[in-house]
């Protein structure tokens, strides 16, 4: 400790410690604009690079300024020891929770990058957020001069018996996380499961998936059971998809006339109705003989899974209409009941 007279150098100390301080201040003002710059630019790295900074602006320049003012006074063996010690644990501990952010901003920007939902992301983000903050307060603590050996070895203990106990909980943390990397269903898809239920994706969080009804009402599913049932995505590999509408007709019926007219309507409904492939050119297949009509498939193409209900509701009307105009029946289903005189 320096004398009690010896003020200059403790003036000193001061000054230089309130200035490296001062600089890391500003330092931090300056980056947090360029972040906010950097923001509204397409790279994603500027960003993050810019906020780490930031981050460790203001402890770094405390860290430096105090470690310089200590060398200035001169100060105990034993207290610059101390000292020593308490900086390069809060060094540890700034630098860990922006490793952290920066660790997840990453893995944030890669997998939106990829997947371009930004709610699927979060459960990536909190799960690498969380071991770069563990492996730092390991650091942390070793830095103290406290043994992480037992700790690891408590931990390891531990974590069986949690992993025992919340083995539901787990099972559905790391169905979330396959369900999101296999990338087979994102936010936004139209899917049914197969118990027959079926809705948009609104979310897939570290425990459940949650689904949207057609009745707006929302359907909470586990991970685990939403990972082993079988789903049929509507929305993969593309968004628009074939509908096929069940159509019958009188056997007294000219095929190639009412094929010629159906093929006309359901042009129309593509074309005319919001939710058709305007491009997509109708068919129709003749495929029974039934009891009373010969039946066939129309098929027609919408743009989203919910298209096909006004779709087929337009075309239906409008087939019904021109059935009628053009004098096409539909036969009521009739059976013939034939009588053998000769056993009356």
């Amino acid at each position: 400790m320096p004398e009690p007279t010896d003020w200059g150098r403790v003036i000193l100390a001061a000054v230089v410690a309130v200035t490296i301080v001062a600089f890391g201040v500003a330092l931090r003002i300056v980056l947090g604009r360029l972040t906010r710059r950097a923001e509204h630019t397409r790279w994603a790295w500027d960003d993050l690079g810019s906020r780490l900074l930031r981050d460790l602006a203001v402890t770094g320049a405390a860290s430096a300024g105090i470690w310089i003012a200590v060398l200035i006074l001169d100060l105990r063996q034993g207290l610059r020891d101390v000292i020593a010690q308490t900086l390069i644990a809060l060094i540890i501990l700034a630098v860990s929770l922006a490793a952290a952010r920066l660790a997840a901003g990453i893995v944030s920007s890669v997998t939106l990058a990829r997947t371009g939902v930004a709610k699927s992301v979060t459960i990536f983000a909190n799960i690498t957020r969380v071991i770069v903050i563990s492996v730092g307060t390991l650091v942390l603590l070793q830095s103290l001069g406290v043994s992480i050996t037992p700790l690891l070895t408590a931990l390891g203990v531990g974590g069986l018996a949690v992993a025992l106990a919340l083995q539901d909980t787990l099972a559905n943390l790391f169905a979330g996380v396959h369900i999101l990397a296999s990338k087979k269903v994102e936010q936004g898809d139209y899917v049914r499961l197969d118990n027959g239920q079926e809705g948009n994706i609104v979310d897939i969080n570290w425990r459940n998936t949650t689904i949207r009804l057609l009745s707006d009402n929302l359907l909470i599913v586990p991970n685990a059971r939403f990972a082993d049932a079988i789903v049929t995505n509507y929305h993969r590999p593309a968004r628009d998809m074939s509908v096929l509408v069940q159509v019958g007709v009188g056997y007294d019926s000219d095929l190639e006339h009412v094929e010629r007219v159906t093929i006309e309507v359901a042009g129309q409904v593509m074309s005319q109705v919001e939710g058709g492939v305007t491009d997509h050119t109708p068919l129709v297949r003749f495929h029974t003989f039934d009891d009373s009509s010969i039946r066939f498939t129309v098929i027609l193409r919408t743009r989203e899974f919910t298209d096909q209900y006004v779709v087929v509701h337009e075309f239906i009307k409008r087939l019904h209409q021109r059935y009628r105009a053009e004098d096409i029946q539909l036969p009521f289903p009739m059976r013939h009941v034939v009588f053998d005189d000769a056993k009356r």
